[in-house]
């Protein structure tokens, strides 16, 4: 194997200890000896160096520029920090106040990073210690104070302290009080109108056998390859690549974005559920239709719409599928998927005349599960619903340790899926049951089906045909919900797939039956790995947990592998793979079983992943008949764009320090690279117009564990601008 750079251990399994010693020693992240010892939830907290007056203006503050992500109550999300409790003193307690405020300060909020005064940037940080059991004092909290947060805090949450006085809510919510930034206000409809000219509509052979000139669905293809036998941008000219436009894209919500272009037209998803048509050549808006809502967190976003016939389809963020008129951009219909606080960013798919989505936001205990469902093209009806959590009385409905189904939570299925139309069969990854830990959800040692799975359904009736559980009873929400790669070798029909642990399957996708895997990074979570059968084992520790206990996990849940899809390149046969490395010290909190409850119950702190040198990125090219890999390399910053790579041996990607590079499929070495405005992210396409060949690609934020993990690690080496999304189309010089 040819390696660039340093290489690391692709270990089936490691000494936790030893490798917890290495990471934790070499970064000074986790507080050890005595600062450590103090850490209790006694509720004995000393005064602190901070007033009453500054915790009631934080207060405010918070809830207007942090509640978004880390909740109401600084409980955390599914990918932000809790701000409140053993983690936050785990991570802050041993170090002085003006550590704390240092990192508030300079990287909060998202989207408007060191963008508020110093004063709103005190009183969020006294309020979170008064959240954290400090007590108000007669002296105010300076940027400078060094007093050791321990010394005043112990972590033993307040309530009282989160209770907001209603007037404060409410200022804060119309932004007013001078404090923060007050966001545009968000104007829902049409607000441009429009007619795409000269508009073939979609078929179904369209959508089997693409055209090289356009990009009609997630990742180009049923197959989930995400590669382009267009050939006019080759290894010996990619060098000259120039932008030819680009389009601001709205702020606010996690951009994450999949331009769909067909006929010359791009159909453009933005954040707060904004369809837009432009020209693909010039970048002249054509439509827009801002349905709505705006985004409320940093990770409301569409990573995919879909075209078919006449229409556009895209699933909003508040659970409601949507049908436009693709020359016109007027709504057509829309139907209601789910309620509640469900909802869809996964994106949709069109499969014989049916929308598929998946759903997500089934963090908390509630009468209505996840569930992947399809609609009629034509007039949104409902065709059928299979749910991802399997519910008692049906088959594995006694994986869940006896729990009754209100109390089964997650299973989403946040990636739209892939297709095989000569076996008509769609294949869906799971992401895992919540709440993460087994210990705080209360499955122990049953599998939770059908978390942490392939699933191989029916697409005329949802029916399941097979599934593969990769991760049984996963506990360090290591899902495998990501992207199905679908390939043959000769009569071998197979579906490739890597999740979080950073494991590649490989599995027959007529039967699900397992035919081999390879890690691809360091990882200490699996003491056993079977390579005859795929069965994973977890270590003692991780088997026996228990509750309010630390956990050691290499990967963390910003995963070896997440959203940042691969690219199979044909005529190669390799599959190129963008990698994660970092670490995460987790624990698990006790859950109440009652409807509303449940959700993440997690803290965490990270660290860098050993052996890699703080080298957070890294790519790989594995041949995917042998399962070998060819290349490999490492770089500081992790990969923030899916890959795509054409037949002509390119491949593209872009990384969480702006830069969109080229490089060649075979060897790995890079060929072309540009700076772009912010993290370039999402899912770059190519198209051709007229016979000359474009590349897309996005640049913005949110994202949520791939883009929170290295803004913490990277904070002082990697700046960005806390703004900035916007889409760029390069091509060859005229």
């Amino acid at each position: 194997m040819r390696v660039s750079g340093k290489i690391i251990g692709l270990s089936f399994g490691a000494s936790a200890a030893g490798a917890l010693a290495l990471a934790l020693g070499s970064v000074g992240l986790w507080p050890t000896g005595a600062a450590q010892a103090q850490i209790s939830t006694t509720g004995t907290a000393a005064v602190g160096p901070f007033t009453q007056a500054q915790v009631d203006a934080g207060r405010v503050a918070y809830q207007a520029n942090c509640s978004g992500c880390h909740g109401p109550a600084l409980q955390g999300g599914p990918n932000s920090t809790a701000l409140a409790g053993p983690g936050f003193m785990a991570a802050w307690g041993g170090r002085g106040s003006a550590d704390y405020y240092r990192y508030v300060s300079t990287q909060m909020p998202y989207g408007n990073a060191g963008g508020l005064s110093p004063d709103t940037y005190t009183s969020i940080v006294a309020f979170i210690y008064a959240v954290n059991g400090g007590k108000p004092g007669a002296t105010g909290l300076t940027a400078d104070n060094t007093t050791r947060i321990n010394s005043f805090t112990d972590g033993h949450i307040v309530d009282a302290v989160i209770a907001a006085q209603g007037a404060q809510v409410a200022q804060a919510a119309a932004g007013r009080g001078g404090r923060g930034r007050v966001a545009p206000p968000f104007v829902a409809g049409q607000t441009v109108f429009g007619t795409v000219k000269h508009y073939t509509d979609v078929s179904d052979a369209m959508l089997r056998n693409p055209s090289p000139n356009d990009w009609l669905m997630f990742r180009r293809n049923y197959q989930g390859w995400s590669y382009s036998p267009l050939s006019q941008i080759t290894p010996k000219n990619v060098k000259t690549l120039q932008l030819k436009w680009s389009w601001a894209m709205n702020e606010g919500g996690a951009s994450q974005v999949t331009p769909i272009v067909h006929d010359g037209i791009m159909f453009l998803s933005n954040t707060s559920n904004t369809i837009q048509a432009l020209n693909a050549k010039t970048g002249e808006l054509i439509w827009e239709n801002r349905i709505g809502p705006a985004p409320t967190s940093a990770y409301g976003g569409t990573r995919s719409i879909a075209v078919y016939h006449d229409k556009v389809y895209f699933a909003s963020t508040n659970a409601i599928l949507y049908a436009l008129d693709a020359r016109t951009g007027k709504i057509v219909w829309k139907t209601q998927i789910a309620g509640g606080t469900h909802g869809t960013t996964g994106g949709v798919m069109v499969i014989n005349g049916k929308v598929l989505s998946g759903l997500m936001g089934c963090d908390n205990y509630s009468t209505e599960h996840c569930f992947i469902s399809a609609y009629d093209a034509e007039t949104g009806a409902r065709d059928w619903k299979f749910f991802t959590t399997a519910l008692n009385g049906t088959p594995g409905g006694d994986t869940w340790n006896g729990l009754e189904d209100n109390y089964k939570g997650g299973v989403d299925t946040w990636i739209a899926g892939t297709y095989d139309p000569e076996l008509n069969t769609t294949y869906w990854g799971t992401a895992q049951a919540k709440p993460w830990f087994r210990a705080s959800r209360r499955t122990f040692g049953g599998q939770a089906l059908y978390s942490a799975s392939t699933l191989a359904l029916d697409p005329d009736t949802g029916k399941l045909k097979w599934y593969f559980q990769h991760i049984p009873g996963e506990s360090l929400d290591l899902d495998e919900v990501f992207e199905r790669v679908l390939i043959d070798h000769g009569k071998s029909k197979e579906v490739l797939s890597i999740g979080k642990s950073g494991i590649l399957w490989k599995l027959n996708r007529e039967t699900g039956k397992f035919i081999s895997l390879l890690p691809t990074i360091f990882q200490n979570v699996y003491q056993k790995i079977d390579p005859r059968t795929g069965e994973v084992e977890y270590r003692d520790d991780i088997l026996n947990q228990k509750t309010n206990q630390w956990f050691g996990s290499c990967p963390g849940p910003e995963g070896g592998h997440n959203w940042q899809a691969t690219s199979y390149n044909q005529p190669t046969d390799l599959l190129l793979i963008p990698l994660s490395q970092s670490c995460v010290m987790i624990t698990g909190r006790d859950v109440e079983l009652r409807l509303g409850g449940g959700g993440t119950a997690n803290s965490q702190k990270f660290y860098f992943m050993p052996g890699t040198d703080r080298n957070m990125g890294r790519l790989m090219a594995v041949n995917t008949k042998t399962m070998k890999p060819v290349w490999t390399w490492q770089q500081q910053s992790p990969f923030l764009t899916a890959m795509l790579s054409t037949k002509t041996g390119i491949a593209f990607v872009g990384d969480f320090d702006r830069v969109f590079r080229a490089i060649d499929v075979k060897t790995g070495k890079e060929l072309w690279r540009t700076r772009l405005g912010n993290t370039a992210q999402g899912y770059p396409v190519t198209f051709a117009i007229d016979g000359k060949q474009y590349i897309a690609v996005a640049a913005g934020l949110g994202g949520g564990s791939p883009q929170q993990k290295p803004t913490q690690l990277l904070q002082n080496v990697v700046h960005r601008p806390a703004t900035g999304q916007q889409l760029y189309v390069f091509a060859l010089p005229d």
